[in-house]
């Protein structure tokens, strides 16, 4: 009987705060998610709450690399409207910088990236257990790559996902993100 209470009672812990201790989320959005940043402060997508958000896993020594331009470029031409870029730098295709202070170095040094940056995270693979990531997988948006672009609404709802293969200023995300944006 005190196994059975132990095991309901670790469960539900497990439930109401998620496999990193982070309160579960509502199926439909990722406001209750949070990512550590690369200088040790927390990135809580609630801080961003009403707003819309590009989550996108990156790698420094990936063919993509420039995408951090792109990135940059978006990030300057839409945060004065409420857009925020979440870099995630990920290890998961063996492409990234060993420590978060080269990350943070290269990024700045090589595309002089302001947006936030996390700290290394795996997206994808048996050692991807970040709660956002899991649920952008249940949600069907997952990373298969990187420089996977998710990109949330106001209310954290995910109103679409682009490859690698997508720039991030494609005329299809640069249309996404208008959509969220009040004019200006």
């Amino acid at each position: 009987m005190r196994r059975r209470t132990l095991l309901g009672w670790g469960l539900g812990l497990a439930a109401a705060f998620g496999a990193a201790g982070q309160p579960a989320v509502a199926s439909g959005s990722a406001a209750g998610f949070s990512f550590a940043g690369i200088d040790g402060a927390e990135i809580a997508l609630a801080d961003f709450a009403g707003r819309p958000v590009l989550v996108v896993n990156t790698a420094s020594r990936c063919g993509f690399v420039n995408q951090f331009g792109g990135l940059q470029a978006v990030y300057d031409r839409y945060r004065g409207r409420g857009l925020t870029v979440i870099g995630v730098p990920s290890n998961s295709s063996r492409q990234e910088l060993a420590t978060e202070a080269a990350v943070k170095d290269f990024c700045e040094v090589n595309f002089a990236i302001d947006f936030p940056i996390a700290q290394i995270t795996d997206v994808t693979g048996a050692a991807a257990h970040h709660p956002f990531y899991a649920w952008a997988r249940a949600q069907g948006a997952g990373p298969r790559w990187n420089f996977h672009k998710i990109l949330l609404d106001g209310e954290g709802r995910i109103v679409g996902a682009y490859g690698a293969m997508t720039a991030p200023d494609a005329p299809k995300v640069i249309a996404a993100i208008e959509a969220l944006l009040p004019a200006g």
